[in-house]
């Protein structure tokens, strides 16, 4: 689960004025200035909305504030799995019983001890909403939890399963907060208050204008030298660069945060510091195998030659999105695989149209049986990235004979027809770090998003979804590697999914903040690695 940092070295850069000077201020949204040859321990971050619920076992708050407000079980880092609450474990040698040993002296915020009972009342609470959670597979095969004494904690499941601990060291739901906090021993209908045991704690906040965290100096880590993190919102991506232009943020960081042209314009600038990572995730199309001519594997294979992911890296991503040939980036954990990549190529695209009886007809479009091929592409309306996207294929496809009708569906009604498969195409991403593949595989055994219902078409769909159980829960390194191959490979033949590109996340920030770097869950942002020279 290697992330590496990538220092942008890219060409097109714009020129910069100067950053303006930090003066004095109590005011919560500017920064504050340090006396001379003292490092500024300070830092103003920004996020495009507020920072929302942050009960750890829902899903509603912002990551970034949940990640320094709590801790897991385990932490997942660039050389796999490390201690955190629990300081180390074992696993039963049949891989159904994971015993922790918690760590000493750990206490919440509000000073409540952190030993095994308030870890497995933690437990009992998520698992009162277990449903909620199910998409996470080892909640299907969880048999119970107990903490024999203060120190144990112990996790039976049912059968093996290999990404336990990934899934223990996401923030969400496993993230433990203070009992005290919860209502009546519950967390599924809220909690009273935001105590955990991170390096922070939340200390003011305004709905939709800032919160501010400042150091938790009972943290039983090291300490970070940032004391203070006040978080600005400013939705709009322009007004948030001149923010930092002006110097009242320092800050600027995550996927959706920064446009790429926005990225290009600061790349040699000596006053700021443009950071990417490897990809994190896949944006690609899904294609409806249950539809009528979407269930011609042709047809699909057919829209990947015709789909030119070079043009939409360069074109709409200033190259710093790589052109995707696969559903997963072969940096993710078992997907180098070895699949021929869908070259663009429109006389192929062509070529194979024909031989599945789609012939052109005077009015441009093509036809087979009296059935014009016309196709459906469901985008969010929110992305504007995602509607560029469909313009394009559009125009692009109308060449080929093909039409395309684009329209786009506020977020919530465009996720409830992707679960139900009321789609013929749509956009999509993988789920990205730490939860692919093994999490988003999983998820297509179910009715959890458009996977589920895009793939019913397959006849190989029952050969695919066994794969991926027996992937889950194989301990077999060999064995495993052979089954995802297996699973990649059915998928990428069977012409499913349209890869586009890779995403990743993004960093700038101003030159004096040293320590920002990507780590293994692509929403963290690792705020208690961070100083300023």
């Amino acid at each position: 689960m290697k992330k590496k940092l990538l220092s942008a070295v890219l060409s097109g850069a714009l020129a910069l004025t100067c950053l303006a000077g930090c003066g004095q201020t109590s005011d919560p949204g500017q920064t504050t200035s340090s006396t001379e040859g003292e490092a500024k321990n300070e830092l103003v971050f920004v996020n495009y909305r507020d920072i929302r619920d942050l009960n750890p076992h829902l899903y509603a708050g912002e990551m970034y504030a949940q990640s320094i407000l709590y801790d897991t079980l385990v932490s997942i880092t660039d050389d796999g799995y490390e201690g955190c609450l629990a300081e180390s474990w074992t696993i039963s040698e049949d891989g159904c019983v994971y015993t922790f040993n918690i760590r000493d002296n750990v206490y919440f915020s509000d000073g409540t001890l952190c030993d095994a009972n308030a870890i497995l009342a933690n437990f009992n609470a998520i698992i009162e909403n277990k449903e909620r959670h199910t998409w996470l597979e080892m909640m299907n095969l969880l048999v119970g939890v107990s903490a024999p004494d203060s120190d144990t904690f112990v996790i039976e499941l049912s059968e093996p399963y290999y990404p336990m601990l990934t899934e223990l060291g996401c923030i969400r739901p496993f993230a433990m907060i203070s009992p005290n906090c919860m209502i009546d021993g519950s967390t599924k209908d809220g909690v009273d208050g935001y105590i955990g045991t991170g390096p922070y704690v939340l200390t003011d906040f305004v709905t939709d204008e800032y919160a501010v965290f400042e150091r938790n100096e009972n943290y039983w880590g090291e300490a970070p030298a940032i004391e203070k993190i006040t978080v600005k919102v400013i939705p709009d991506n322009q007004t948030r660069i001149m923010a930092l232009e002006k110097g009242e943020i320092d800050l600027i960081f995550g996927k959706n945060m920064l446009d790429a042209d926005a990225i290009s314009q600061y790349v040699d600038s000596d006053q700021f510091t443009v950071s990417l990572s490897e990809p994190t995730s896949t944006r690609h199309i899904v294609l409806n195998t249950t539809h009528e001519i979407l269930g011609d594997k042709a047809v699909r294979q057919a829209l990947q030659h015709a789909t030119n992911r070079e043009a939409i890296s360069e074109g709409i991503f200033y190259g710093l999105e790589q052109p995707a040939d696969t559903l997963y980036a072969t940096s993710v954990p078992y997907c180098d695989v070895d699949l021929e990549p869908y070259v663009y190529d429109t006389s192929i695209a062509e070529q194979m149209l024909d031989e599945a009886g789609w012939v052109m007809s005077s009015d441009g479009i093509r036809e087979k049986e009296g059935q014009k091929l016309e196709l459906d592409l469901l985008y969010n309306s929110d992305s504007v990235t995602e509607k560029t996207i469909a313009e394009y294929l559009q125009s692009e496809y109308q060449k080929l004979g093909i039409s395309l009708n684009i329209h786009g569906e506020e977020e919530q009604s465009y996720r409830d027809n992707m679960k139900a498969g009321n789609f013929d195409m749509v956009f999509n991403i993988c789920w990205g770090m730490p939860y692919d593949p093994q999490s988003s595989l999983a998820a297509m055994r179910a009715p959890v998003y458009g996977d589920y219902a895009a793939q019913l078409g397959l006849e190989d769909k029952a050969e695919i979804d066994q794969a991926i159980t027996d992937i889950l829960t194989s301990t077999d390194e060999t064995e495993r590697q052979e089954l995802y191959t297996f699973v990649l490979t059915r998928l990428h033949e069977d012409a499913v999914y349209i890869p586009l590109t890779y995403e990743c996340n993004k960093a700038l920030y101003t030159s004096e903040l040293q320590g920002v770097h990507f780590g293994s869950d692509q929403y963290d942002v690792p705020f208690a690695d961070m100083y300023f020279e």
